[in-house]
């Protein structure tokens, strides 16, 4: 007799956590759903990322500078016009990777056969797997967010 009154004690236990389950999962879905509708981003990339950091070495006078980039927009750093069209976080959580596709111009450059002095993929923890070869400034990627 005792074992039947602990089954039906059990039951009901997980009726009201299953209760309360759905209350919680339709109180919050209901509320995000308010939330998106007033804040919503200019642009909304892959994995929600927007903003590359970069960080540029000037080999002259060992400055570093830091800067924060829109994806898909030139921005331009003394001689350099840059651009990054695509950049990815990976899904380690232990020692992310962050990945970008940049493209850097040289403004002072006037030979036509060479578009850009770096077009490729470039990887925050390796930086010289594609090497930026520059004589004056070193890039390297920071994040992406």
């Amino acid at each position: 007799m005792q074992l039947k009154k602990n089954i039906i004690l059990g039951k009901n236990k997980i009726h009201i956590f299953y209760y309360l389950f759905l209350s919680l999962l339709f109180t919050t879905h209901s509320f995000s759903s308010d939330i998106s509708s007033i804040t919503t981003p200019k642009i909304l990339w892959k994995n929600n990322i927007s903003f590359v950091e970069i960080k540029i070495l000037d080999k002259i006078n060992s400055k570093t500078s830091q800067l924060k980039l829109n994806l898909q927009e030139e921005t331009k750093f003394e001689n350099l016009i840059i651009k990054v069209l695509k950049c990815e976080n990976s899904a380690f959580d232990d020692n992310p990777e962050v990945t970008a596709y940049m493209q850097v111009q040289d403004i002072t450059l006037k030979n036509n056969d060479q578009v850009f002095v770096f077009n490729g993929w470039t990887f925050s923890s390796s930086p010289s797997i594609t090497l930026f070869d520059h004589p004056v400034y070193d890039i390297w990627l920071a994040k992406c967010y």
